[in-house]
């Protein structure tokens, strides 16, 4: 009897340290899976993934990252790119699910694409900083904030020219007609497409008053070139361009650019970023950004190369990581300093002090931040149109002595048929 109840005894201690066991098991197994849970969000939360096509400033984004994870503890990761497929590359990385916390995106065509994947910025509060009418926005949400700003126009020699001198069609060309007979160039263009036509047909089109419906209705063959008034008026001053200047087809850009610093030219069309050249010469006069008068228009064309864009499909733990680090860029007295001298953009938002901007430049902030500006038409253009097409259709314009501005924007308008069919 004492032994059948010293066995029953150590059953039950048996049975009593398994359970003991059981219970300290299941409490051990319960705090592994309640952290296995909370892993991935603290994970999310403390490391972002960036993914951008501007490969001049990777090491600077690089540099500038390291500053943010020393200061807040978020790693954040830079992935490079080639720069050449960036947008095939983002594409496929998007849609197999392995896509970056931040991204770039350079205009409205590109967002329209990857619109399910653009995260709504509007409610952030940095977005209203941005410069008026520069913020990437699709379907009434502000889904990119820009990198900086560029613009372009009439650079022009102050000693030479005022700003009276070519304020409308009717100035513009009294002064042309005026330098030619000083055997000064009166208005440079180069022979490369985008320095030829590419940017100087983008005033008829900004000057539109929605430029998408009207590309669309081009495209669509609802409109033509020749039959608005605006082209009508841009064929007139290509027509005065060719009689009174210069033959573009025989200057480079650097000729260009040389000639204007050397005082041989009044004006040339370029934007900001000619400075990086004309700062190698003695230029020993004031220099300035005038608008293109095309229609009496008054303002300067400024735009934006590339967007900064947040991933929407990533959980709510990486997405406000990712504002975070754009909130600390755009806010911050390092992220301003990086954005003006370490990458070298005219800031496209107001509240960052851009510093010493060379002359250009400054023209460009301070059209940009008074939203005196009109858009770059030019990147809702057809692919491949301003080397494949326009600029055959400009060469052939000023290789012709008998070819008229009318009948140049008839050539403009086949070449846009051509990029479209």
């Amino acid at each position: 009897m004492k032994h059948q109840k010293r066995k029953i005894s150590s059953l039950l201690l048996i049975a009593l340290l398994l359970l003991l066991t059981a219970c300290s098991s299941g409490k051990e197994d319960g705090e592994k899976s309640e952290e296995s849970t909370k892993e991935p969000e603290k994970s999310a939360a403390q490391k972002i993934t960036i993914f951008q096509s501007k490969v001049e400033i990777s090491d600077q984004l690089e540099a500038l990252t390291k500053e943010y994870t020393k200061e807040t503890g978020v790693e954040v990761e830079v992935w490079g790119t080639t720069g050449d497929d960036y947008f095939q590359q983002l594409q496929i990385r998007l849609n197999s699910n392995q896509g970056p916390s931040i991204f770039s995106l350079q205009n409205v065509t590109e967002a329209e694409k990857l619109k399910s994947y653009a995260y709504d910025m509007t409610s952030e509060g940095y977005v209203k900083h941005i410069a008026p009418g520069m913020e990437l926005e699709i379907d009434d949400k502000i889904v990119g904030v820009p990198y900086g700003v560029e613009g372009f126009g009439m650079v022009y020699n102050k000693d030479l020219v005022k700003p009276e001198d070519v304020a409308d069609y009717e100035s513009f060309v009294s002064t042309l007609e005026k330098f030619k007979d000083e055997d000064i160039n009166g208005f440079g263009l180069s022979k490369e497409a985008y320095f030829l036509i590419g940017h100087i047909a983008n005033y008829p089109f900004a000057l539109q008053n929605d430029h998408y419906e009207f590309i669309d209705k081009l495209t669509d063959g609802g409109v033509t070139m020749a039959g608005t008034k605006e082209f009508q008026e841009f064929g007139k001053f290509m027509d005065a361009i060719k009689k009174n200047t210069v033959s573009p087809l025989d200057v480079t850009y650097d000729k260009e650019v040389g000639d204007f610093a050397a005082g041989k030219s009044a004006m040339i069309h370029q934007g900001n970023w000619a400075w990086g050249m004309l700062s190698d010469f003695d230029v020993d006069f004031e220099v300035g950004m005038l608008p293109f008068p095309l229609m009496g228009n008054d303002k300067l064309a400024v735009g934006v190369g590339n967007n900064w864009t947040i991933n929407g499909e990533k959980d709510e733990a990486e997405v406000k990581a990712a504002n975070d680090f754009l909130n600390w860029m755009f806010t911050t007295e390092t992220g301003h300093q990086y954005i003006v001298e370490e990458f070298g953009f005219v800031p496209a938002l107001t509240n960052i002090d851009a510093g010493n901007l060379d002359p250009l430049s400054q023209d460009v902030l301070k059209a940009s931040n008074s939203g005196q500006t009109i858009p770059w038409a030019l990147n809702y253009f057809p692919a491949n149109i301003i080397p494949n097409d326009f600029a055959p259709a400009a060469e052939e314009f000023f290789l012709s002595k008998d070819m008229t501005g009318d009948e140049f924007i008839q050539k403009m308008d086949g070449a846009w048929k051509n990029a479209v069919k």
